[in-house]
């Protein structure tokens, strides 16, 4: 018998696996739109992102996408970094265990999905057809 009370909690580098695995199963049109979009992990956003959302509690930022979407870009614009999506270990793992009814990859592949929606530009229903959060 195992000590659930004993076992760690999922690293940075085992949830950046599950986003990393979320994606490869996504459609492949999809994967091809997201090429050289950067995938991080961090505990929690920092300060200033925090501010500049007017975001008090930390826990409440799940993830978020640091970029230009798709839909907005011009053959002018000048990239000074690349596109990214970040997510939050910690409110991550907080919402999962406060929710008990969904699996982690399955938390971690919606708020990568989320995420990935504001890069390509996506509505509510273009979510829906790979991430069907209702079910």
């Amino acid at each position: 018998m195992t000590d659930n009370l004993s076992a760690e909690a999922p690293g940075l580098a085992e949830i950046e696996e599950l986003a990393r695995r979320a994606l490869a199963g996504l459609p492949p049109e999809v994967q091809r739109a997201c090429e050289g979009l950067g995938i991080h992990v961090a505990d929690f956003a920092d300060e200033e992102t925090l501010r500049e959302m007017a975001i008090e509690d930390p826990f409440e930022l799940t993830g978020l996408y640091d970029g230009t979407p798709l839909t907005e870009r011009s053959v002018f614009d000048q990239s000074t970094r690349p596109d990214a999506v970040w997510l939050f270990r910690r409110p991550i793992l907080e919402e999962w265990i406060e929710r008990g009814d969904v699996a982690l990859d399955h938390l971690v592949a919606h708020v990568l999905v989320h995420e990935l929606a504001h890069h390509l530009g996506w509505s509510d229903d273009d979510i829906r057809s790979v991430d069907d959060w209702t079910e």
